[in-house]
């Protein structure tokens, strides 16, 4: 606080400076424009202006997909720090921080729950908890939500967002991939359908492991997707890479996905699509 409204807040005959609501409004990556808050979140967190997809964690995202009340499975327990890792800051404060600011545990929740009537079991990785990084936390939550999905007799659906590994864990956060794509087999050997939704970004070590490894691939419209990022990829084929590579429309195009659904159709859609891969069961 400045000098100035120090004294001014100390004299009782000066009317206080009325406050006002830090976020009573949004800018949006999509336009820049200004959106009033309530307005984006009546709206999906879509931009009203230009339809731009904003990321939500999973707490948002459980809200929009499941048809009503849910049940969010427990985080399993891992070494939190077991490397001793630490760069400009100890990683476990990096870990703390980010549970202070996103209150969860780590970058990947599940839920249990029903889509359009539908049981399943619903995972949701958050970008904001430390980049949506692939550590062994995540590691673990994604084959615990495979196994629950396998107990229940359910599809697993996964809201995929990351910048990949974690690299403050090392060979060991690359080891999550394998154990994903286990995780996925045996998901299959049980008749039960994976789907995966991509979100805005999703790349790195999660692209290229389960995130790419759907029964069905669906992504939300303009989501960056991809493993290396568009500079590297130009760095090293020395070319200019074409208008809206990586990003979701473009690779609908080119084969690498089954549909780009906007963020207000998923739960019809998702329920769509676990009722025609589990036609057998229903019947």
């Amino acid at each position: 606080m400045s000098w100035l409204n120090s004294v001014r807040n100390a004299l009782p005959f000066v009317a206080k400076k009325a406050s006002t609501e830090e976020n009573l409004w949004h800018k949006c990556k999509g336009c820049g424009q200004m959106v009033f808050v309530k307005e984006l979140e009546e709206n999906l967190s879509v931009c009203p202006k230009c339809d731009h997809h904003e990321r939500i964690g999973p707490k948002i995202r459980f809200g929009q997909i499941f048809d009503g009340d849910y049940q969010v499975l427990p985080m399993p327990r891992v070494p939190e720090d077991p490397l001793k890792f630490r760069d400009s800051k100890r990683y476990a404060d990096r870990i703390r921080t980010a549970r202070t600011a996103t209150g969860e545990q780590d970058a990947l929740v599940n839920a249990r729950g029903t889509i359009g009537g539908y049981g399943a079991i619903v995972g949701v990785q958050d970008f904001a908890f430390m980049g949506g990084s692939m550590g062994i936390a995540v590691g673990e939550a994604f084959v615990r939500g495979v196994e629950n999905a396998v107990a229940d007799g359910v599809p697993y659906v996964i809201f995929t967002a990351a910048g990949g590994a974690r690299m403050q864990e090392g060979i060991l956060s690359l080891m999550q991939m394998p154990r994903a794509t286990v995780a996925i087999a045996m998901l299959h050997d049980a008749g039960l359908p994976y789907i995966v939704v991509l979100t805005d970004p999703t790349t790195g070590g999660v692209t290229a492991s389960y995130a790419m490894l759907g029964d069905v691939q669906i992504a939300e419209p303009g989501a960056l997707i991809g493993f290396a990022g568009a500079r590297v990829i130009e760095q090293t084929i020395r070319e200019k890479l074409p208008e809206g590579f990586q990003r979701a429309e473009y690779l609908l195009d080119h084969g690498m996905l089954d549909m780009v659904v906007h963020r207000r159709d998923l739960p019809e859609r998702i329920a769509q699509t676990i009722g025609y891969l589990c036609a057998k069961q229903a019947a």
